[in-house]
């Protein structure tokens, strides 16, 4: 990049354990053992209070993570594509998953990347301990969110869901698609225990976080933690859409 031609700025905000906007200018490369021929930053992290990591991964020509990634008894892992066309394993599953594709990988399965392309694919990259539940067990799942048919939320015809795994027992966590029309907005401010890492695919927006509306737009990562208030108003002129995770389907501990 060279010598600035500004004044140091940044518009990303570091809230430790509540929340975080991080702007992909202020970003840093990481090594990552295993990973050739990737571009590498870490987003969200225990670090920064979450109970997961998010990665945004650039594969450049040839690169691959040819040892795996996960594969520890009580570590799930997951892969959405933004950009490009890679080769995903995990298991005896393999797919080729182009824009919107992504893979599930359960805990105990390495989750395999090819980079298919002559320029780069851009990934969205994520691992989170999984909590067992007696007699429940997940499976591979994959799939191309673009054939998904989204659904309205919370009854507004103006914002649209999508779902990426089963609304099913045997996972700890859902990837979920979230989309705004112009001018539209969450139906309230919410207030809840689970927590999210969000990718900012299209659009630009106004976000709440713990009461600060904050501006937001493609390209950005949030990390929203446990009881942090959020909502978001779309405005511009596409829409405001982000994939997410998000725990579900376990009790509290004490």
């Amino acid at each position: 990049m060279g010598y600035p031609k500004d004044l140091l700025s940044s518009r990303s905000i570091i809230e430790h354990g509540k929340f975080a906007l991080i702007a992909p200018e202020g970003l840093v490369n990481n090594v990552i053992p295993g990973f050739k021929k990737c571009v590498i930053s870490v987003l969200g992290s225990p670090k920064l209070g979450a109970s997961f990591v998010d990665y945004v991964v650039t594969m450049q020509k040839g690169g691959n993570n040819s040892e795996g990634f996960g594969g520890q008894a009580d570590v799930q892992t997951f892969v959405y594509v933004i950009d490009g066309k890679v080769k995903a394993a995990a298991g005896e599953e393999e797919v080729i998953l182009e824009e919107s594709g992504y893979l599930y990988s359960p805990p105990g399965t390495k989750l395999f990347l090819e980079n298919l392309q002559e320029g780069e694919s851009k990934l969205f990259l994520y691992k989170k301990k999984y909590r067992p539940l007696e007699g429940r067990k997940t499976w591979v799942v994959s799939g191309h969110a673009n054939s998904i048919e989204y659904r309205n939320y919370d009854d507004m015809h103006n914002v649209h869901i999508k779902d990426l795994l089963p609304a099913d027992l045997d996972f700890d966590m859902n990837f979920h698609i979230l989309s705004f029309d112009p001018a539209a907005s969450h139906p309230f401010i919410e207030t809840h225990v689970q927590e999210h890492g969000a990718y900012l695919l299209s659009g630009e927006g106004m976000y709440n976080l713990d009461n600060n509306w904050i501006p937001v737009k493609k390209g950005d990562y949030i990390f929203m933690g446990p009881y942090v208030h959020q909502a978001a108003y779309a405005v511009g002129r596409e829409n405001l859409t982000y994939v997410y995770s998000k725990d579900c389907n376990r009790d509290e501990e004490l």
